[in-house]
């Protein structure tokens, strides 16, 4: 009788592992390639891509977007391999304003400081324009305008800048601040008065652009770490940091240790006693794989996801949850 029962209780403590191991590892659960998250991130932005067309010997033309923003293109400015163009000009945008849309696109709001540090800038818009013609991008030589509603982006202000987005070799979008120029190329406004007033913006090339400044804190700062799921690592998954009252901004933990297995925001620059949300993503068969923890920061954090802690949902459902954070 002894003998039975402690069988019985061998296997119910083999099961209970069984249970744990598959809980708070991947094992036994799909485990997405580099492809498959790149993919979902990709399907992400061309859902908020919007498509427009113009004629070059037009001259200017005006677009309006989807959420307002207006944007002018002179067509007379348009070139092609150095050579002017005539005819008909596809014209893509993208524009993103809040956290959610920031996070399935993978569209970050990390800037550099003078010393080459990143750091968290506050956003007032990121957008994308690009002009092609027979699948050939076209290159410009005046200024777009863009015309920024600030209601999108919670009232005006006169600290922002223009800042060029460049995609780095882990697929990051950092951010580096433009020269200004007070003849207005190169150049941010505010036009009129109050915290409605809208946003003119002028710049001279295609590609990634956005109105920012520095995330100010005068706490002091420090590093932290998170650690994702057994099986989850740089190329299939990411972790990033909400910082709470910060609707229109996005951080990311964008660096990863392959002897450690732990992402990093290696530049030192979370403000300790921050409230934040640590968010990790990953894909589930064409949908999303997520975890999201409430956080007091302290010097030298390291946070821990386990595959348990998280839920899969559709994109719309991922947003939802990130746009909600306070």
């Amino acid at each position: 009788m002894k003998t039975n029962l402690k069988n019985l209780g061998l296997v119910l403590l083999a099961s209970f592992a069984m249970v744990s191991c598959s809980d708070d590892s991947a094992e036994g659960n799909h485990i997405p390639s580099a492809t498959e998250f790149n993919n979902l991130k990709q399907a992400a932005l061309d859902n908020i891509t919007q498509n427009f067309t113009l004629v070059a010997e037009n001259g200017s033309t005006s677009f309006t977007s989807d959420k307002g923003v207006q944007f002018t293109i002179n067509g007379a400015c348009l070139t092609k391999n150095g050579n002017p163009v005539t005819g008909n000009v596809a014209i893509e945008y993208a524009e993103l304003f809040d956290g959610g849309t920031m996070l399935v696109t993978d569209k970050t709001t990390m800037g550099r400081m003078p010393n080459g540090d990143m750091t968290l800038l506050i956003s007032g818009g990121e957008f994308y324009i690009n002009a092609t013609q027979d699948g050939v991008d076209l290159e410009i030589t005046c200024p777009i305008q863009l015309l920024i509603p600030s209601t999108l982006t919670g009232g005006a202000d006169t600290g922002m800048t223009l800042w060029d987005g460049t995609i780095d070799e882990d697929g990051n979008l950092d951010w580096d601040r433009q020269d200004q120029n007070p003849a207005g190329q190169n150049n941010i406004f505010v036009e009129g008065t109050g915290v409605n007033a809208p946003y003119y913006a002028f710049f001279n090339a295609f590609g990634w652009t956005n109105v920012d400044r520095f995330y100010s804190d005068p706490r002091p700062r420090t590093t932290i770490l998170a650690e994702a799921p057994t099986g989850y690592h740089f190329e299939n998954s990411a972790i990033y940091l909400h910082y709470d009252g910060e609707a229109n901004a996005l951080a990311k933990l964008d660096t990863y240790n392959d002897t450690t297995d732990q992402f990093s925001e290696h530049y030192g620059q979370i403000p300790i006693g921050l409230e934040c949300h640590v968010i990790f993503v990953t894909e589930e068969n064409g949908q999303w794989r997520y975890a999201i923890k409430s956080a007091t920061i302290a010097a030298g954090d390291v946070y821990t996801f386990t595959l348990s802690e998280t839920t899969v949902g559709s994109e719309a459902q991922l947003v939802a949850a990130i746009n909600s954070l306070p």
